[in-house]
């Protein structure tokens, strides 16, 4: 019998950026109804493969066939008006408009001839949401009012809005909670089951055996395997595909014993109200602090009120017994406090500014003279920030826009440590960073905390939770369920946990 005729196949891409040869002949088979994941560490050409798909890039050279004809995608809507349909991991939602104007964007419904605002949006709208499983959010909310899971389920729900028989998924559990992610497996699994065929891209392996169908990796812009049965192959020679190297799936040694000495962070009764309840918890010079829970737990609010973004309802937070002035983030960081947002790209970095501007923002006094900056003197304590956390590539001059996410996050990290912090407050430090560069950033975090940093962590991988932290206070909506030494817990605990609840201990 004569193999099934794939509904997208791509073959012999290319795609060259000045000085870099994005793609170099990459070959990619997409059956209907499948589940087609698409592996690589940051910089394999993923981004750009899928930006070919959807439109936004032309290829240099290579054949597109979609259901068997030759197809040249020269624009975004080109590709949407013959079924593919792409949710970047960056969503691009407008948050001045309402849930249905972005679902409908482009397409509003029309009748005769003219396009039908309100009512017809909003039903259809709902429709497509009770479908995706989240009825509860109102088509006619501003978009930037959302939280980050459920602008992502507008950003399928605009998908699904289009006649698709293929969708690209770009890290779409990246934001999501256990619960999100079995919602959007569902989801997956509805869409697979009406022929419609996923090409879906994380970093998470264990995502990957649970819902692809076939993998393809990707390395150094060539397609190093092809079609791979994603439920079989073995995860280490997935790994040793996406980064050339056997990778150990091993989280840095901790001390036997927490460390000695007063706590350089406390907090003491810190609540906000509708967010979490009244916490308390001290974290020692060279300890690690976990903070488990579900999306929506209070971790992230949590750190940010710790940090003085947010200002507390009630309660005191003081470094090394001095109380800082409630929200403010000045106070906080004078007093030694660094946050890692989780939206680094929006919330951490300045991505048309060098990699020195970023690592020097927090600390410019240092290098003004009489109202001027020495530069020599700025680049210098840059480059050796940088390099202690091998921050590659190393020229401290290149902008950090062009640097893969685990180097942004060392970016970030660099910051914090030529200001000299004695708390580092990180939320979601490995998020959109590839199996390679986590482990780098685990070592990292383990040696800062070993040369005394206090860190406290927030993390929506159990596994990292467990893996990093000395201690762990598990969440459930915003209170502190129970607390323990991390290797007093395993994963299924922590769950049972956050889901069920139970006394504070």
């Amino acid at each position: 019998m004569a193999p099934e005729q794939p509904l997208l196949s791509m073959s012999g891409i290319t795609k060259s950026f000045p000085g870099v040869r994005a793609l170099d002949g990459v070959d990619l088979d997409v059956q209907a109804g499948e589940v087609h994941c698409l592996l690589g560490q940051n910089g394999a050409g993923k981004s750009t493969l899928i930006k070919v798909l959807a439109g936004a890039h032309q290829p240099d050279t290579g054949r597109l066939r979609w259901r068997g004809e030759d197809v040249t995608l020269r624009s975004p809507i080109a590709a949407m008006r013959l079924g593919i349909a792409t949710i970047y991991q960056e969503l691009d939602l407008v948050e001045h408009l309402s849930v249905a104007e972005n679902v409908h964007l482009g397409h509003e419904p029309t009748t005769a001839g003219f396009v039908v605002r309100g009512k017809a949006a909003k039903e259809s709208t709902a429709a497509l949401l009770g479908r995706l499983g989240h009825p509860e959010v109102d088509p006619a909310r501003l978009v930037g009012e959302l939280s980050a899971a459920q602008q992502q389920i507008v950003s399928m729900a605009r998908a699904l809005s289009h006649d698709v028989r293929l969708i690209v998924m770009d890290e779409p559990s990246a934001a999501l909670d256990p619960d999100e992610v079995d919602n959007l497996f569902r989801i997956v699994g509805d869409l697979t089951a009406a022929g419609v065929a996923v090409v879906y891209i994380s970093h998470r392996l264990e995502e990957i055996r649970r819902i692809g169908d076939r993998v393809t990796v990707l390395k150094d812009g060539r397609a190093v395997a092809n079609g791979l049965p994603a439920k079989t192959t073995p995860t280490r020679e997935v790994v040793a595909l996406m980064t050339g190297r056997n990778v150990e799936y091993v989280f840095p040694d901790r001390p036997v014993s927490p460390p000695p000495g007063d706590p350089v962070l406390e907090v003491r009764g810190l609540t906000r109200q509708g967010e979490f309840e009244p916490l308390d918890l001290d974290v020692r010079p060279g300890e690690i602090v976990g903070l488990a829970g579900l999306v929506g737990s209070g971790r992230s609010e949590i750190l940010e009120t710790v940090y003085g973004a947010r200002k507390p309802t009630s309660g005191q937070v003081l470094v090394e017994g001095r109380a800082l002035k409630p929200g403010s983030v000045r106070a906080a960081v004078r007093a030694g406090l660094g946050l890692a947002p989780e939206e680094r790209k929006a919330q951490a970095l300045l991505m048309l500014e060098s990699v020195t501007r970023n690592v020097s923002v927090s600390s410019m006094s240092r290098f003004s003279r009489g109202g001027w900056i020495d530069r020599g003197a700025e680049l210098g304590a840059a480059r050796a920030a940088t390099r202690e956390l091998s921050l590659r590539p190393d020229n401290p001059s290149v902008p950090v826009r062009t640097l893969s996410g685990g180097n942004q996050q060392k970016a970030v990290l660099a910051r914090w440590l030529l200001r000299g912090c004695k708390v580092l407050l990180l939320d979601e430090p490995t998020r959109g960073v590839d199996v390679g560069a986590r482990a780098e950033l685990y070592a990292v975090i383990r040696r800062l905390a070993d040369e005394g940093l206090a860190v406290l962590l927030v993390s929506s991988e159990v596994p990292e939770v467990l893996g990093l932290a000395d201690r762990v206070l598990v969440l459930r909506e915003g209170r502190v369920v129970h607390t323990a030494p991390a290797r007093e817990l395993d994963e299924h605990r922590v769950l049972d946990l956050v889901m069920e609840g139970s006394p504070a201990s």
